[in-house]
């Protein structure tokens, strides 16, 4: 289906739904069977049974959202409303629920069934989930309910997803994936059978696209299968947190001068690195993985406050999941919370990614960057000796690691 026809399609649900029928978006078998619909909810009483009978979704995303009193918390394809209705009761007064939906039809249903639950904390959007038309930063949560699988740009709907969300937001959604290695034809008649008209995606390039986008903490759990490798799952996900008025996210190629500028002040402090000018910014990015490097941004003006990156330590399948870090804050941001937040983020993503080990040398003098490091799980390996010559002095460099307690071999040996 094209993207008006899915709409087209939706809005034909929408108005059934209005006139008292159930609705659903897949076949029979498997919306009777219960994976399908409000059959996931522990408890819908309070809400209109227009909203009930209207609910075509294969999950609880709200369960799962951890919603507190006073967040703003957005779903992404919100239809006849039940989960918005449910996120407002479980956010309070104090905060409030927005529902986006590309349906004229499904939003005139859901403004009546919020209207018909005496919920005035709610405000419904009409527009498309790859383009969301919200600021950036204005909401604590983004959840969704079996929707994101319809678009044809995944990505695009990710990205929208952590641009809106504000530091340390999270997303949790409904979805379907495929799982293992699937015969496609199987596979699209799987999809079809459940109304997954644009395609689900892989699990792992489920993982890939959030990653990219700049989550961390992400968690793909199956719950309910649908035959040959489809599966109802929810999905989690967190946008790093960091301090005010700043934002970490994935590096990009427009960051270039200043993630540069950055690192040659710190090599000018003669503390940072034996090197003592940068390379040019392709030899920087060719030596650096493209999914473990990000930058603190001032969310008022996009300068560069700092910055983390990551290269394989060697290419042996063995030191697979091994890296060597560096990060790097500016000179008048320092002492301000940006490289704790950078290496977090880093360290989680990095988690993400399979990674077991991340290691970097230190000078001894560094007493700043060791602090940091330890700060965040780092110890001392020991004292390489005079290991190189630096500006005429040879130098002692501290050997440093973290391991993971979640990948690999479960932390430090004994």
């Amino acid at each position: 289906m094209t993207n008006d026809e899915i709409i087209d399609h939706y809005s034909a649900l929408a108005r059934a739904a209005a006139d008292g029928q159930v609705v659903a978006d897949c076949g029979p078998d498997a919306f009777e069977g219960g994976c399908f619909g409000a059959a996931s909810y522990d408890d819908t009483s309070a809400l209109p049974y227009g909203a009930v009978r209207a609910s075509l979704g294969c999950g609880n995303p709200v369960a799962v959202a951890d919603l507190c009193p006073g967040e703003t918390v957005l779903d992404l394809g919100s239809g006849g409303g039940i989960d918005v209705l449910l996120s407002a009761r479980r956010v309070g007064p104090s905060g409030k629920a927005y529902g986006l939906d590309a349906s004229s039809d499904m939003l005139a249903l859901a403004r009546r069934n919020a209207e018909q639950a005496g919920v005035g904390n709610v405000e419904f959007l009409q527009g498309g989930i790859e383009e969301v038309p919200l600021p950036d930063r204005s909401v604590d949560v983004v959840i969704s309910n079996c929707v994101i699988n319809l678009s044809d740009d995944k990505a695009a709907v990710l990205a929208e997803a952590f641009r809106v969300l504000r530091p340390g937001g999270r997303f949790g959604v409904s979805d379907v994936v495929v799982d293992g290695d699937v015969d496609p034809a199987r596979r699209l008649a799987a999809e079809q059978r459940i109304g997954c008209v644009a395609g689900a995606l892989p699990a792992s390039e489920y993982r890939e696209l959030l990653a990219a986008a700049g989550f961390v903490g992400i968690r793909i759990t199956l719950t309910a299968g649908h035959g040959d490798g489809v599966h109802s799952a929810i999905v989690q996900a967190v946008k790093p947190a960091a301090g005010p008025e700043v934002e970490i996210r994935p590096m990009r190629e427009d960051d270039a001068e200043q993630v540069l500028a950055i690192y040659q002040a710190g090599l000018d402090t003669g503390q940072a690195g034996f090197e003592t000018t940068v390379p040019r910014w392709e030899g920087f990015t060719v030596d650096k993985m493209p999914r473990l490097r990000y930058v603190a941004a001032d969310t008022a003006t996009g300068q560069v406050l700092g910055w983390v990156a990551a290269s394989q330590v060697s290419a042996r399948p063995v030191y697979a999941g091994v890296v060597e870090h560096s990060v790097y804050v500016h000179p008048g941001c320092q002492a301000q919370g940006v490289g704790r937040a950078l290496l977090e983020a880093f360290i989680s993503a990095s988690e993400d990614a399979g990674v077991w080990t991340i290691q970097s040398g230190i000078f001894g003098e560094n007493t700043a960057s060791l602090a940091l490091h330890q700060a965040v799980g780092f110890r001392v390996l020991g004292t390489r000796e005079r290991i190189g010559c630096h500006h005429g002095v040879w130098r002692d460099v501290l050997m440093v690691e973290r391991r993971s307690s979640a990948v690999g071999g479960g932390g430090r040996s004994r």
